[in-house]
């Protein structure tokens, strides 16, 4: 079993369709999971020639203790422009929650990261 596969075992199920993991770090205090959003866009831009324009800020999630260590998701979500218009898009994680199979657990994650909706560009 290698280390991404341990790390499977913690994070939302689900989440790794979505996200590649880029870092973990391990200290006296608590375990860091870094994640970055893939390149997939979103399905309701399907018809549009897209282009990835890079990331939105990270945020942080805290997420269920680890061995009585606290853990946070470092999270970079990834936006997209519409060639034709140049207008800046992202996924819907409300849409994906909702129109997919997927755990409760994960659905609630998806939740948590819409919260952090951002228009920036």
């Amino acid at each position: 079993m290698n280390d991404k596969s341990l790390l499977e075992l913690v994070l939302p199920q689900g989440i790794l369709e979505y996200f590649d993991i880029t870092n973990c770090v391990k200290n006296e205090s608590s375990f860091n999971i870094y994640l970055s959003e893939k390149n997939i866009p979103p399905v309701e831009f399907a018809l549009e020639k897209l282009t990835s324009k890079g990331f939105f800020d990270e945020i942080m999630v805290q997420d269920f203790p680890i061995r009585d260590k606290a853990s946070y998701l470092y999270i970079k979500r990834r936006r997209w422009v519409i060639d034709k218009t140049g207008d800046i898009v992202f996924r819907n994680w409300n849409m994906v929650a909702k129109g997919t199979r997927m755990t409760q657990e994960f659905a609630s994650f998806l939740k948590g990261i819409a919260r952090y909706q951002t228009n920036k560009r």
